[in-house]
């Protein structure tokens, strides 16, 4: 029995390393208790009589007071496990044929036989087909063999019934009865009898893997590498705001479902992660921002916001600093009322032409020059005057002379007599782009050139208006 004895050495090592029996956990370890019938039965008895011995435990049973048996069994699938079982026992109670039918069993003492068991069994579990979570009735079959002293040994056929009640998902308490039915005769001395083992002891069910060490195995964890929460198949909520990490666009910051579990600090319907103003109320189109006077730009970029503006001009209203109705941006005159139809700036009227023109008649050159007389300059300082009133308008000089001399040289010196003034009012502050010179000689008199104040007339300048 030395190899007996070694081979239930090595199931405790099996049954040491083995992880836990069901979908996650392949494996399970049960010890404990084993009880023999030691029923030496008659092959003619009925089958009832054989199982009437299992309810008189204090006659029939032989009990070995210690650890008497080792299973290990892994589970294949389908609520289906395979089993090896060891187990020893001491048959200080053995039943004897009965003398006659109407007899009891003879209970004697075999005088203390060693008795040795491996079994293999296949076991179907109830217990998801119970739906329960700590009852869990099971049926088996199988066979083994069995050693009975030092020359009684033999095969049998296994069939059985157990079941277990787990204290937690990993500890239980199992009950376990087998009827092992021997084919031996009964002649022989050396054959093993049909009988019953019934085994009774902690079953343990070892965690199958859980690399992060969350209380779900890896086979059900979503998140197998990270510590996580069943309510979310292992997988963690950092913030801890009710929304997995995976489905949180903040997953650091406790948000609500209707944010994808982001802030909304002032409660705009627009996560914090996105909102340009977290802590004022706005609108989406403004990135959570306010727009108190509705002129589409939001209050912080709004140098007017009380006040509706362009975004060109900052979210203020244009000006009008001459209050001509022309905004500054589009008037050519800000600073000089004007009309609508001229941009903004005054029409030159044909009294300030006339105006013009009634001073430039005054205009007085030196003789057969370009220059002026001393007295014709405050004559240029008020055409000056008048030209910056019509600040958008434009001018052309025009110069003129009488009929004395040759054409050339007074069409020369009409030319140079209108620069002259040009060049005067330029230098007054008149833009050089409103202004235009141009002479025409004796060819334009509008006197005769016959007496001395008709000549006087064609000797002239003239200002016109640039259409």
């Amino acid at each position: 029995m030395k190899h007996l004895n070694k081979l239930f050495a090595l199931l405790m090592l099996l049954g040491l390393s083995s992880q836990a029996q069901d979908s996650n956990n392949k494996w399970a370890i049960s010890f404990g208790v084993n009880a023999v019938d030691g029923g030496r039965v008659s092959a003619a008895s009925k089958l009832e009589d054989q199982f009437s011995q299992y309810f008189d435990a204090n006659r029939y049973w032989n009990i070995l007071p210690s650890v008497s048996y080792l299973n290990v069994s892994r589970n294949v699938g389908n609520n289906f496990s395979f089993g090896v079982t060891g187990s020893v026992n001491k048959m200080k109670k053995f039943v004897s044929e009965r003398v006659y039918p109407s007899t009891d069993y003879v209970v004697t003492n075999p005088g203390d036989l060693n008795y040795y068991a491996v079994d293999g069994i296949v076991k179907y579990s109830f217990m998801n087909l119970l739906g329960s979570k700590w009852l869990e009735p099971s049926a088996h079959v199988g066979g083994g063999y069995t050693w009975l002293g030092d020359d009684a040994k033999g095969g049998t056929v296994n069939g059985g019934l157990g079941i277990t009640f787990w204290f937690t998902e990993q500890v239980g308490l199992s009950f376990q009865s087998t009827y092992k039915h021997s084919f031996d005769s009964r002649d022989n001395a050396d054959a093993i009898p049909t009988h019953l083992q019934h085994f009774g002891g902690l079953t343990f069910k070892f965690g199958a893997s859980d690399k992060d060490n969350d209380g779900i195995y890896d086979k059900d964890d979503a998140c197998p590498d990270v510590f996580g929460l069943k309510a979310f198949n292992g997988c963690p909520d950092t913030d801890g705001d009710g929304i997995e990490d995976s489905k949180d666009s903040c997953p650091e910051e406790a948000g609500t479902v209707e944010m994808n579990g982001c802030p909304d600090t002032d409660g705009d319907g627009i996560a914090d992660k996105d909102d340009a103003c977290v802590d004022v109320a706005g609108l989406k189109s403004l990135a959570g921002c306010p727009d108190a006077d509705g002129d589409g730009i939001a209050d912080k970029d709004d140098s007017c916001p009380t006040v509706k503006g362009p975004k060109e001009n900052k979210g203020c209203p244009w000006p009008d600093r001459d209050g001509d109705n022309v905004l500054d941006k589009d008037d050519k005159c800000p600073d000089v009322k004007g009309t609508v139809a001229n941009q903004g700036c005054p029409e030159v009227s044909d009294e300030a032409i006339k105006r013009l023109n009634d001073y430039a008649k005054t205009i007085l050159f030196d003789t057969n020059k370009a220059t002026f007389q001393q007295r014709t300059y405050p004559v240029l300082e008020a055409i000056t005057a008048i030209l910056k009133e019509y600040p958008s308008a434009n001018f052309s000089i025009e110069g003129h002379t009488d009929s004395d001399g040759k054409d050339a040289a007074n069409l020369t010196l009409s030319e140079n007599r209108a620069a002259a003034v040009k060049n005067y009012l330029i230098e007054k502050g008149i833009a050089s782009s409103r202004l235009s010179s141009k002479g025409f000689g004796e060819s334009m008199p509008i006197d005769s050139n016959k007496t001395k104040a008709g000549k006087a007339n064609n000797r002239r300048v003239e200002v016109k208006l640039v259409k």
